[in-house]
């Protein structure tokens, strides 16, 4: 598997990064929140709120993320700069869920401009 590829299980992975600080980190999370976990995440503040906007935000990203990643393979994308390009985007996508939850909204906005170039980035790897 190319490291591209791994890359595509991590962005997976990603969201749940963010919903666990959303729900875990204040210390008020039960087991009956888990009946209704969106109205239990819509209900947070700060930056546990801002975790869950960026866990929502990383789940919209990520078909296009998967997809360009797939189309760049079957293209025939030059593989050292395909894995450059996916590495950057999780760096990035992790960078914007920091500056999400800190309420830095104009570098935030940079993370996430980058990241989306990242994914526009391997249409033209070849």
């Amino acid at each position: 598997m190319t490291i591209a590829y791994w890359c595509v299980f991590i962005s997976i992975l990603l969201p749940l990064l963010y919903t666990a600080i959303a729900k875990f980190s204040g210390g008020d999370y039960k087991p009956k929140h888990n009946l209704a976990p969106r109205a239990f995440l819509a209900g947070l503040e700060g930056y546990r709120q801002r975790a869950n906007w960026a866990q929502l935000n990383t789940h919209e990203s990520i078909p296009a993320f998967m997809a360009a990643v797939i189309i760049a393979h079957q293209i025939g994308g030059d593989q050292s700069l395909i894995d450059i390009l996916a590495v950057s985007y999780i760096v990035l996508r992790l960078i914007y869920g920091v500056l999400y939850m800190m309420n830095v909204g104009l570098l935030r906005t940079v993370a996430w401009s980058l990241s989306l170039l990242c994914i526009l980035g391997m249409f033209f790897t070849v």
